[in-house]
């Protein structure tokens, strides 16, 4: 009998949490479109975009990420992408320059603040408003 609620349990809890994720490549809309622009206008090196790929579940967008044509460039990978509520932006790029630089940049109170991590120079950023506040050599 333990089983058999058990078996019951374990397939009415996946049958509840499966969800349908669909993507579409769309302009990114008027909230993600400002964080990216204030973002953009603090650090320069997050690109503004204004093509976004928005990841719906059940009809709410659950995730967010820009592509790039890195052909020219002198990355070998660069990556964004926004999570739900538009407060928050991760980012990562690759380039032989700078190494693998990653972080994530959010607004509070007003404020836009970033913390980035870099491979190649072992260093912890935090900045406030395009300005550092704190830098660590690991």
């Amino acid at each position: 009998m333990k089983k058999f609620t058990l078996l019951l349990a374990l397939i009415f809890t996946t049958i509840s949490f499966a969800q349908t994720i669909t993507s579409k490549q769309e302009d990114a809309n008027v909230e993600q479109y400002a964080l990216l622009t204030k973002v953009n206008q603090y650090y320069p090196d997050i690109t503004l975009n204004k093509t976004i790929t928005n990841f719906y579940a059940d009809g709410r967008i659950i995730d967010s990420q820009q592509q790039f044509d890195l052909k020219g460039t002198k990355f070998s990978s660069y990556k964004i992408g926004i999570e739900p509520g538009n407060k928050k932006l991760l980012f990562e790029y690759v380039s032989d320059e700078t190494g693998k630089v990653f972080g994530d940049v959010q607004l509070f109170k007003g404020n836009v603040l970033r913390t980035t991590f870099s491979d190649k120079n072992n260093e912890i950023e935090v900045s406030l408003n395009g300005k550092s506040v704190y830098l660590k050599k690991l």
